[in-house]
């Protein structure tokens, strides 16, 4: 079992950035691999990143590539995502998930566990 608690979301201005946590409790996190999700107002939920158990194969939905970036810290067991120039359409409730597999997914069907989500608000 892994409970998985995301913070860092708040409010930042278009153009800024913001980076977001989640912190991992439970027994060898190091075995799954990790995503980010988000779901905007109106609209189903949507892949971010992901990145495999060691921190390697990290993969971004094309909205995000080249502005966000995703990263772990095993010894922490924390999942980050740093996020810049930030858009107002990357306002949203953004999700953290874990799959019990050592692959990182762009698929949120095949994510185990999640976080209740922080939100992020892009003003302009």
């Amino acid at each position: 079992q892994v409970q998985l608690a995301e913070s860092g979301g708040g409010l930042v201005q278009a153009g800024g950035s913001l980076s977001v946590s989640c912190a991992a409790s439970g027994h060898s996190f190091d075995r799954y691999a990790v995503g980010w999700f988000r779901q905007a107002p109106g609209k189903e939920r949507e892949f971010v990143a992901t990145l495999n158990w060691s921190g390697g194969s990290p993969a971004y939905a094309d909205a995000v590539k080249g502005r966000f970036t995703i990263s772990r810290d095993n010894a922490k067991n924390t999942v980050y995502l740093q996020m810049n120039n930030l858009k107002r359409e990357d306002t949203a409730v953004y999700y953290c998930a874990a799959r019990s597999s050592i692959f990182n997914s762009r698929s949120e069907l095949e994510y185990d566990y999640w976080g209740q989500g922080t939100q992020v608000t892009v003003s302009s």
